[in-house]
């Protein structure tokens, strides 16, 4: 474990350790104090979070971009204040801090018993919204984790997440999708993250008005399994009280190979996602880079080829 490993490994401990313990009103202005001070450093993920927001408000201003990038850091770090504190938050706390449309949608997926995916762009609290569903509709779910480095740091994430009663898989290895459609072929619920391909062998997509990669996952076990595929997405208010949106399910295409179907479906997902992220952009925490062109215009690592 290098000193940088050790720091981030350190600075994640003390937050699930101490920032839990804070009134929320300290939390708050806590967050809000951090997200400011790091907006006004302007480091790589602000410039990366600004310039995404570029492609989302394709018409937006120098000062609007960077309004929208000052209250993407304060939501950013609302997301981090509440996922700290979200262990020591009481089950009543949990159930009255989110309030989702579109319910009907989920609640008749789950009771098709045909099992359900729902899957999600990093919008507000992913974590809070998962601990809804295990808190107020009792309802566990499956979901996959990054793995990190270091490895202490990962291990930590995934306690924080099984600890608000999730089954926690890793991302790398093969085991994962197998997994994940053995829960779905029971009738049990997966959540997945899918905006960001982290395989770099995902399915091409037009996102705003440009191509970006997102992954298969979601569509091919919705197809394999017969599960529902649903898209859901997120955003906060002035209020403590997170809001989302469950939206319809998304249809297997009757025709096409399995690639097609996918790319027809993924695309949807791409668009469904598209709609949330316009209408709160500031929610939307892509503090990377997603936009194929982006992507190929990154430096090469010291040391290697382009």
């Amino acid at each position: 474990m290098n000193a940088r490993e050790r720091l981030a490994d350190a600075v994640y401990g003390l937050g699930w350790s101490t920032v839990k313990k804070l009134p929320e009103p300290v939390a708050v202005r806590l967050g809000r104090t951090v997200a400011d001070l790091a907006w006004k450093k302007r480091g790589k993920g602000v410039r990366r979070l600004e310039s995404n927001y570029a492609r989302v408000v394709p018409d937006a201003s120098p000062e609007r971009l960077a309004e929208l990038s000052r209250a993407g850091m304060r939501s950013y770090l609302r997301y981090w204040m509440e996922s700290f504190r979200l262990p020591a938050w009481s089950a009543e706390r949990i159930c009255d801090g989110f309030e989702p449309e579109g319910m009907d949608h989920l609640t008749d997926a789950l009771a098709s018993g045909r099992g359900v995916v729902l899957a999600l762009p990093h919008m507000a609290n992913w974590d809070l919204a998962g601990a809804w569903v295990t808190t107020r509709l009792r309802t566990p779910f499956t979901t996959v984790a990054e793995r990190l480095k270091p490895e202490t740091l990962y291990d930590r994430f995934v306690a924080y997440r099984e600890g608000l009663g999730m089954e926690v898989l890793p991302h790398s290895g093969g085991t994962a999708f197998g997994t994940l459609a053995r829960r779905l072929r029971d009738g049990g619920l997966v959540c997945l993250v899918a905006e960001r391909d982290l395989s770099a062998s995902g399915v091409e997509v037009k996102f705003f008005g440009d191509t970006a990669r997102m992954p298969a996952g979601p569509a091919l076990l919705a197809q394999q399994t017969g599960a529902l595929l649903l898209p859901v997405t997120l955003w906060y208010d002035d209020s403590p009280v997170m809001r989302g949106r469950i939206h319809p399910p998304l249809d297997v295409p009757e025709t096409g190979t399995r690639a097609e179907k996918t790319s027809v479906m993924t695309q949807a997902l791409a668009d469904a996602f598209a709609t949330g992220i316009a209408d709160h952009p500031e929610d939307w925490h892509m503090l990377q880079r997603l936009w194929l062109a982006d992507l190929e215009a990154a430096p090469a690592p010291p040391g290697g080829s382009a």
